[in-house]
């Protein structure tokens, strides 16, 4: 009995022993696979880098203004009586825009006119009695008085009859109307505003450690996401004295002449300073770029050793320092060499080392100077 439960004792011992071993070589095998087991390579699409002569600029974001603009208003109040003017269209300095009602104002330049041509011919009398001394010097002096009190009276009324004439202080473009026929104004009640479209001010700001390759006169390009605008070219005619404490930017303001009037006051463009010199970069596709907090990196293309110790076409991950931009470049300063075969679109699915194979039959934008079709 004894013999027998050391003979079963011991089969259950082979038999756990057995399973013990298969389930080791199946686990070896499963890790030799995983070893091996490499991920499918992804699509992507590559540029064969190669260095370009960039000038050296500065880009921002500035917002157009006009040399003159003003919101023309009532200097007096008064009834609209005449309108002379339609929206949006040009003026010249001087022009009618709107004449208020000066009935009331008329009729009391009549009257003081009759009164100072009364005391005008008071004034004639009392000269000629004064001549052969029949009035006093000190009466004669109190109707000159008079005679001029009534000269400025009437001056004075007349002043405000043009006063109540609204005139275009500058040639420009009007907006919209903001008054209609019969309406009462207000002094301060706005009749239209009017806007000086040539020349026009670009105002932009750039970082103060940039101020020191900035001046006047230097060539400023801007540029607008509108056909009609395309490329304009201008002057730097003045920049702040003071930085800004909030932001550290230096504020500039160049003069672009508009006679087309495509620029607008108020507009949003492009700009981009023109320094002078240049210099030799590699330009990349922006979408080459792979953005991150702890450093800006591309994947260049080549020959990667596999944990099997065989080679295929992979990636490895480059840091680099960037540039400037231009349209759909950016410009890298270190970290490429000329020749380097960089992936240009589906960055977002690499990592290094990862396998990939290159399909160039659609390749992203790469215009220094793009025209976006929908514009």
């Amino acid at each position: 009995m004894k013999k027998r439960m050391m003979l079963m004792l011991a089969a259950v011992a082979i038999f756990i022993v057995a399973i013990g071993l298969v389930k080791m070589l199946q686990i070896r095998a499963a890790i030799a696979q995983g070893m091996s087991w490499q991920p499918p390579p992804e699509a992507v699409t590559t540029v064969v880098t190669q260095e370009e002569e960039w000038p050296a600029s500065l880009s921002g974001i500035g917002s157009v203004a006009a040399v003159h603009g003003v919101t023309v208003s009532a200097d007096l109040p008064g009834m609209v009586g005449k309108i002379g003017f339609d929206s949006g269209h040009r003026v010249e300095a001087g022009d009618v825009l709107v004449e208020l009602d000066t009935s009331q104002e008329r009729a009391q330049l009549a009257a003081v006119e009759a009164q100072r041509d009364l005391v005008r011919l008071n004034l004639d009398r009392s000269r000629q009695l004064l001549d052969k001394g029949v009035v006093a010097q000190a009466e004669y002096d109190q109707i000159a008085a008079e005679a001029k009190q009534a000269e400025a009276r009437v001056g004075e009324i007349r002043a405000t009859i043009q006063r109540k004439v609204i005139r275009a202080p500058f040639a420009g473009v009007l907006g919209l109307r903001q008054v209609n026929l019969g309406q009462y104004l207000n002094p301060g009640d706005a009749v239209v505003p009017l806007q000086s479209m040539d020349p026009v001010y670009v105002n932009f700001s750039l970082p103060q450690q940039d101020v020191a390759a900035l001046r006047i006169g230097a060539e400023v390009n801007v540029a607008a996401d509108s056909i009609a605008i395309g490329r304009a070219t201008g002057r730097i005619t003045a920049i702040n004295s003071v930085v800004d404490e909030a932001t550290r930017n230096v504020q500039v303001q160049a003069t672009f002449q508009n006679p087309g009037g495509e620029l607008r006051p108020g507009m949003f463009v492009d700009v981009q300073v023109v320094l002078g010199s240049s210099s030799r970069v590699i330009a990349l596709p922006a979408s080459a770029i792979s953005y991150a907090p702890y450093g800006n990196s591309v994947f260049i293309v080549g020959d990667v050793r596999g944990p099997s110790g065989k080679t295929f076409r992979g990636v490895r991950q480059q840091f680099v320092k960037l540039g400037g931009a231009r349209g759909d470049q950016i410009a890298v300063l270190s970290g490429v060499q000329p020749g380097d075969e960089v992936v240009t679109s589906g960055v977002f699915k690499l990592r290094n080392g990862a396998a990939i194979f290159v399909n160039n039959a659609r390749q992203p934008g790469n215009n220094p100077a793009p025209r976006p079709e929908d514009s």
